[in-house]
């Protein structure tokens, strides 16, 4: 499955710098959440004291990837991440590896808030049903290939 990969060297530097970033996340690691090429995220520089269970961070990995991706779990300065699309946690990672938190995604041009109380309730459900995301996701596109025909 491929990840959320971002490879703009300066997107550290605007967040280091205090700037919001808009970007537009590839792969299928956080659909539905993102869908490549239609779907767009704004990114603030993080206050990692701040994150908790649910958010949807910026972190780089280990091998120098920069991936979007929500915290499954906290533990002090220890991160648990996973995929909207995925169940395997990756993790631990450290507090210096997270630079950035996701504010808002625009969907079809159509700005919505992580702070919405929707939005809230369904990344709860998500995070809750991850054992059960593939069954999900392969019934939701057997719904689409059904129902969807053009």
């Amino acid at each position: 499955m491929e990840e959320e990969i971002f490879s703009a060297p300066s997107i550290e530097g605007l967040l280091t710098e205090g700037k919001v970033i808009q970007v537009r996340p590839r792969g299928y690691s956080m659909y539905p959440l993102f869908v490549p090429g239609r779907d767009e995220a704004l990114i603030a520089p993080v206050e990692v004291d701040k994150l908790k269970r649910g958010d949807v961070v910026l972190y780089r990995r280990a091998k120098g990837v920069l991936v979007l991706h929500r915290i499954w779990k906290r533990d002090g300065e220890c991160f648990y991440l996973v995929g909207d699309n995925q169940r395997e946690i990756e993790g631990p990672l450290g507090a210096e590896q997270m630079k950035g938190i996701l504010i808002m995604v625009i969907r079809k041009g159509r700005p919505f808030s992580v702070r919405h109380p929707l939005y809230r309730f369904c990344s709860g459900m998500w995070l809750f049903l991850r054992p059960f995301r593939p069954m999900l996701s392969h019934g939701a596109a057997a719904w689409k290939r059904l129902f969807h025909k053009n």
